[in-house]
């Protein structure tokens, strides 16, 4: 792995921090949005933007969703938005499959919470990076993850690998992660691995911090695998194309 850093301890507390580094050339072959498309690139990371207690109360929401499936392998996902829920080694559809079940396992407070992180963490980023909030548009796919030590059953279940959000994801520009449980704490291993040309630069969740980043090669990143206990997180993406823009999920 050559050199690492850490970005980011667990045992911090970052107002803000911020690398900036210099962009690729990825987002020259999508349309370019004015005041929006990065010109500026980098990497930061905050633990002044949500809570602990909102932490645990949204890592509350992703444990009910998933208690109602769950990947074989190591890695379960559940989409709010899509209703995308792991399941064996499948996925299926929760909004369908449980139908007005729903209304027992999410509340109204639920969904309000989530969106009131989800407009926080967006305007965040809009700051640093120093655009409008109103330019951003939340984009899919958004989920919760939850990571264990169990081996891989289908490649679904294999997140170590070293990837570019906007190679994967034409959609996203900016991409965020609130981590919602402690590193060293919760689960060992499983850091956010930024990987440069000269060193890796790691950040070791806590459960509230917020880690962003513009979506180009600039950033490839992996998550180490996970060598005990249960990481959570929630992954949430932003589109300067509205065409790609998503509304935040609700009850109905």
């Amino acid at each position: 792995d050559g050199v690492t850093e850490v970005l980011a301890r667990r045992s911090d507390t970052l107002q803000d921090k911020f690398v900036e580094v210099p962009c690729s050339r990825d987002y020259e072959s999508h349309k370019r949005f004015a005041g929006c498309t990065p010109r500026k690139c980098g990497r930061g990371v905050t633990d002044a933007v949500i809570t602990r207690e909102e932490a645990e109360r949204i890592r509350r929401i992703a444990e009910r969703g998933l208690s109602l499936g769950g990947s074989d392998g190591g890695a379960s996902i559940l989409d709010l938005h899509s209703g995308a829920l792991s399941l064996g080694k499948h996925f299926v559809n929760l909004y369908r499959y449980f139908g007005d079940k729903i209304q027992d396992i999410f509340t109204e407070e639920d969904f309000a919470l989530y969106r009131a992180v989800r407009q926080r963490i967006q305007q965040r980023i809009a700051q640093v990076f120093g655009i409008s909030s109103s330019a951003l548009y939340l984009t899919k796919p958004t989920f919760f993850s939850r990571m264990n030590s169990t081996g891989a059953k289908t490649t679904h279940d294999e997140y170590w690998h070293p990837h570019v959000d906007k190679v994967t994801y034409g959609s996203f520009d900016y991409t965020s992660l609130l981590y919602l449980s402690d590193y060293s704490e919760d689960f060992g291993g499983g850091r956010f691995v930024f990987m440069d040309a000269d060193s890796n630069k790691t950040v070791e969740p806590r459960a509230g911090r917020v880690s962003f980043f513009t979506s180009g090669s600039e950033n490839l990143h992996r998550v180490e695998r996970v060598s005990w206990g249960t990481r959570f997180a929630i992954t949430i993406s932003f589109s300067c194309d509205p065409q790609h823009g998503i509304g935040d999920p609700g009850v109905t």
